[in-house]
């Protein structure tokens, strides 16, 4: 096993939020986007699955008909059965596996592995791994590319890169220099820009796909790691551990326009589909604060969601 301890010069919590942030962060998507169908169940622990050891993210495919689940600490993907509940197959990938993104069409499964430099891809047609790509030191975020998901960004965060990865070659075409000790990555909806999240230097690297570079550096705050963006794409939201805020970046100006206190050191943030809450994992405390998001006209603005009929940066946890 080969665990990293940390961030640099961070203390361990660092390092478990930095692992615990992908698979909160795309639990809590994944519960939201079944809710319709589970109404019933709301708030309510309906199975328990068995995977493998130290599972770290989770992934769902378009159909909502698989989970793919990476197990960090013995190199496994476990794959479950949504019908069934069930581990319906076991696919052997790289050391210490840690995020994993799902193309848009369902067709491959893409994980980086935190132990030794690479990302797995997995064939959903036969559970197989069927190319290993080389990327950079330690990577643990990635995110597909919408809508027709042709490339894969990876954050590599022992160097300071993302790699670029082209889903039709499985190759890394592109290396992009960003903070330090990148963690979240997220992608705007139009496919336009990547937000990478530095847990390292407290800022936010945004990339624009067109060229590949660094358009521009928001300053956020401590030691911030989850990343997710609004449906419209007309906000970032920033989940900083070392100061228990989460900032609010508008993406017309990439410039923080919000900060919300929330519980004890955050890690993962979520936006639900219909853009009007996000849900962020609070690690120190183990709890979910939820962020009621306002959408303005005019002077007039309205708190979608919130049922305490607050303003800006309303939560509850």
């Amino acid at each position: 096993m080969n665990r990293h301890t940390g961030f640099r010069g961070y203390p361990t919590v660092g390092g478990r939020a930095r692992r615990v942030m992908l698979g909160v962060t795309a639990t809590v998507a994944m519960v939201l986007g079944m809710a319709g169908a589970a109404a019933a169940a709301a708030d309510t622990v309906i199975d328990t699955i068995p995977v493998g050891d130290g599972p770290e993210g989770v992934a769902v495919t378009p159909d909502g008909s698989f989970v793919y689940v990476p197990n960090d600490d013995d190199g496994t993907v476990s794959v479950i059965d949504t019908g069934t509940n069930t581990e319906v197959d076991t696919v052997t990938v790289g050391n210490n596996p840690r995020g994993v993104a799902i193309t848009p069409d369902g067709s491959f499964v893409y994980v980086p592995n935190d132990g030794d430099g690479t990302v797995s891809v997995i064939d959903t047609g036969t559970n197989t791994e069927v190319d290993t790509v080389t990327v950079g030191n330690a990577p643990e975020g990635v995110a597909v590319v919408t809508p027709d998901g042709s490339f894969v960004y990876v954050t590599n965060s022992g160097d300071g890169t993302v790699s670029v990865i082209d889903t039709g070659t499985n190759t890394e075409v592109d290396t992009v220099t960003v903070g330090d000790i990148p963690q979240g990555v997220a992608i705007t909806p139009d496919g336009s820009f990547v937000y990478v999240a530095n847990s390292g230097d407290n800022t936010v690297s945004v990339i624009d796909t067109a060229t590949n570079n660094v358009v521009d550096t928001v300053t956020v705050g401590a030691t911030t790691q989850g990343v997710a963006i609004t449906p419209d794409g007309s906000r970032v939201y920033v989940a900083n551990g070392g100061d228990d805020t989460v900032s609010v970046i508008d993406t017309a100006t990439n410039t923080v326009v919000d900060t919300v206190m929330v519980g004890d050191f955050p890690v993962g943030v979520a936006v639900t589909p219909d853009g009007s809450r996000v849900y962020v994992a609070d690690n120190g405390d183990n709890t979910v604060s939820v962020i009621a998001i306002d959408r303005c006209l005019g002077s007039l603005c309205f708190d979608f969601g919130s049922l305490t009929g607050s303003g800006s940066g309303s939560v509850f946890s």
